[in-house]
């Protein structure tokens, strides 16, 4: 018996020594040395404060700022704990009914936009948690937060055009803009201006 069990709790130990310390310290490791930004969850700070991570989305209200893509993480959505989609199919009533919801006060708060609504306007990514939105969908926003500033549409436009991703590798994905980044860069060139 004790042939059996001992080449087996030595097998056992060894990988879990090798797969359970060795491989990931290796693996912290190098991600620490190699891409130190990325390996710290891509922590964007601002007067040495952690204000977000540009790889997860973050609710923006205010008429000022850009908003990002509906959230069903967590109950409230925007929760980076509780990541996950609705799971809800084309036909379920509660999704058909947020994203009339969602129609009507994108409408009240866009008056000045006439086309069609972009889907990621109106549709939550797999995650629930996606940082970035369309160049469509910052079309839509930029009367809006352009009127809120009180800026000319034309400088908005040229920083969303800066702020706007190609394809990864020319061919993977859509182009798309970090709404974080893009909200940000806004209070520092365009703050909003208070009565």
């Amino acid at each position: 018996m004790w042939k059996q069990i001992l080449p087996a709790f030595r097998i056992v130990l060894l990988l879990t020594i090798v797969t359970g310390l060795i491989y990931p310290f290796a693996v912290t490791g190098l991600s620490q040395l190699l891409f130190p930004q990325q390996a710290n969850g891509s922590l964007i700070t601002r007067d040495g404060r952690v204000i977000g991570s540009s790889l997860i989305g973050q609710n923006f209200t205010k008429p000022e700022y850009f908003h990002p893509r509906p959230s069903a993480a967590g109950s409230d959505g925007y929760d980076a704990t509780a990541s996950s989609g609705s799971n809800y199919g084309p036909t379920n009533q509660k999704l058909i009914d947020r994203v009339k919801s969602d129609m009507e006060t994108f409408r009240k708060e866009n008056p000045d936009f006439s086309g069609p609504i972009p889907a990621d306007l109106l549709t939550a990514s797999a995650s629930g948690l996606d940082p970035e939105i369309s160049p469509g969908n910052t079309a839509a926003q930029l009367a809006r937060v352009a009127k809120a500033r009180g800026i000319d549409p034309a400088a908005l436009q040229k920083l969303i055009d800066a702020h706007t991703q190609g394809r990864t590798f020319g061919f993977l994905g859509e182009p798309r803009v970090n709404v974080l980044r893009l909200n940000l860069d806004l209070d520092q060139k365009f703050p909003v201006k208070r009565s």
